[in-house]
């Protein structure tokens, strides 16, 4: 009995590794790449957030390098990132809304915002705290926008 308690649970330990390895080599490599990037806009504005919060002390020029970061990536070329069908009813490993392909020009105006409120940051991060502060409505507010309409919450 013993034998074929481990035998079933070494059974089931391959079905949930294989399934997991499946999943995994299912994420097309657009959405591994977006999803980084979002990461890196969050690693970005969260340093921000911290300073802008009184988490972190402020520093004029770790504002800026975030704020610069966040301007290189808007700059970005993003639009090979988004193929029809990498959205969360058609795959695993997204939150991309199907919506998100059925309004693309609100899509880009929404992204459009986002570079104005990065811009924004620019100027203000290595100014003061104040005007970091200042800056941080827009920046999230951007951000906010998009994924309010466009992403699933998180689970």
């Amino acid at each position: 009995m013993r034998k074929s308690a481990i035998m079933t649970l070494a059974g089931m330990s391959m079905a949930l590794i294989g399934n997991v390895a499946l999943a995994d080599e299912a994420t097309d490599p657009a959405v591994k790449a977006r999803t980084a990037i979002m990461q890196l806009y969050a690693n970005n504005i969260g340093q921000l957030g911290a300073m802008a919060k009184g988490n972190v002390e402020y520093n004029a020029e770790a504002a800026m390098k975030a704020a610069n970061n966040l301007a290189l990536l808007v700059q970005l070329d993003q639009s090979t990132l988004w193929p029809q069908g990498t959205d969360n009813a058609s795959m695993v490993g997204t939150r991309a809304l199907p919506d998100l392909w059925k309004n693309f020009p609100d899509v880009m105006t929404k992204g459009e915002s986002l570079g104005a409120a990065v811009t924004a940051m620019q100027g203000a991060a290595g100014t003061d705290l104040a005007a970091l502060q200042g800056a941080m409505g827009g920046l999230g507010g951007a951000c906010q926008a998009c994924h309010k309409a466009y992403r699933a919450p998180d689970e």
